[in-house]
């Protein structure tokens, strides 16, 4: 176990054990840290503990539990956390379905919840709620990215997919929205799918002259693999989340040259980015991931707010959260009026680096994009 991971633990035993943090914020961070997808949690707890660590503040205690990618244990544990230890500030929750069945009812209690990760469309619109900030996007932003890119690259007969559930239909909406071109198909997948035989017979008859795809995690895995044994041919596009740096080496060659769309990538050059990769390349002995930038930055946007008001005081600390006053490893950073990113969205392409597979920025699909559904949100 590394370093952090027993800081973790140990903030978990002393919470449990009843200490008080006197003066201080509790963060109770529900995340996947096990079955299909652990990596991604993992990712989001590192970064954010690396944060934690580097800041020196001994006034924050962070209680780490894995949901197990399950709705219902993701409940038992907010009540748990709100109830019984009284934490301040949610995080940590990597799937959509897991927040919407968390963030409504933490937030009605008066806590604040903070997304390193999942962006449901329906929190950013109509559901949104003051308490509620996302640090990472709205879900569709990065979907929409792909959109603009195949715009641009001429594709005129997509076959798109994603998995259903609330991320994934954000995700073909979001494509949809920036694409403009034919739909060779459209189909829906099981949310934790593996086998993709069904699908890939439908792309090869479709006449698709490319394929975008959202399956985050285990799934995008299966799938590319499954893709390039196929034989064929034609151009893939995808968000970042099936060609981030964990996902990466998994998949193996079959994913190089692949163009993939995120806010962030390690060869953004700007000294917190360039530090960030530094230092979690030497905590942890891997590059860090999309995952673990936006742990990262989620932690030190609550730091910031903890150098600026006192977290009893709701309505100074949410001003803090909303200046937004760290340097985030994306560059410029900033929230809209429904307290999710605008920011700009890259195109990647998918390269080795030795022997390492990793990516690099060709181009920017989004300048300063926000999200679809700000209008809709009435706070």
């Amino acid at each position: 176990m590394n370093k952090l991971g027993k800081i973790a633990l140990a903030g978990v035993a002393a919470l449990w054990a009843g200490t008080a943090l006197a003066d201080g914020v509790k963060v109770g961070m529900i995340t996947t840290l096990s079955g299909g997808g652990a990596g991604l949690g993992i990712d989001v707890r590192d970064g954010f503990l690396l944060a934690v660590k580097q800041s020196g503040n001994s006034d924050i205690e962070v209680v780490v539990e894995d949901d197990q990618r399950k709705p219902e244990i993701a409940v038992q544990l907010a009540d748990k956390m709100i109830q019984s230890e009284k934490v301040d500030v949610l995080t940590g929750i990597i799937w959509s379905n897991l927040a919407m069945a968390v963030v409504p009812s933490a937030t009605a209690q008066g806590k604040f919840y903070l997304s390193p990760n999942a962006g449901p469309s329906q929190l950013a619109g109509e559901g949104c709620h003051e308490n509620y900030f996302n640090v990472a996007w709205q879900n569709d932003n990065l979907h929409e990215g792909a959109g603009a890119y195949a715009k641009d690259a001429g594709f005129k007969n997509t076959f798109i997919l994603a998995p259903n559930y609330p991320a994934g239909t954000d995700a073909l909406a979001g494509y949809k929205r920036f694409y403009e071109g034919e739909l060779a198909g459209e189909v829906y997948t099981k949310l934790g799918q593996t086998d993709y035989a069904a699908e890939i017979a439908q792309i090869r008859a479709s006449g698709a002259d490319s394929v975008f795809f959202f399956l985050p995690g285990g799934m995008g895995i299966s799938f590319l693999k499954q893709y390039s044994d196929s034989g064929i041919d034609l151009p893939v596009v995808g968000p970042a989340f099936s060609f981030d740096q964990g996902i990466l080496q998994a998949v193996g060659d079959a994913a190089l040259g692949i163009k993939n769309t995120s806010q962030w990538s390690k060869d953004i050059d700007n000294p917190a980015n360039n530090a960030f990769v530094e230092s979690f390349q030497a905590e942890y002995g891997r590059l860090p991931s999309l995952y673990a930038s936006q742990g990262f930055d989620t932690a030190n946007l609550l730091l910031s707010a903890m150098g600026k008001a006192d977290i009893d005081d709701a309505d100074a600390f949410r001003a803090a959260l909303k200046e937004a006053d760290f340097d985030s490893v994306r560059g410029d950073f900033e929230f809209g009026p429904n307290n999710h990113p605008i920011q700009d969205i890259y195109v990647r392409e998918v390269i080795k680096e030795g022997d390492v597979l990793t990516n690099k920025i060709v181009g920017v699909a989004l300048e300063d994009r926000g999200d679809a559904y700000a209008e809709k949100c009435k706070m």
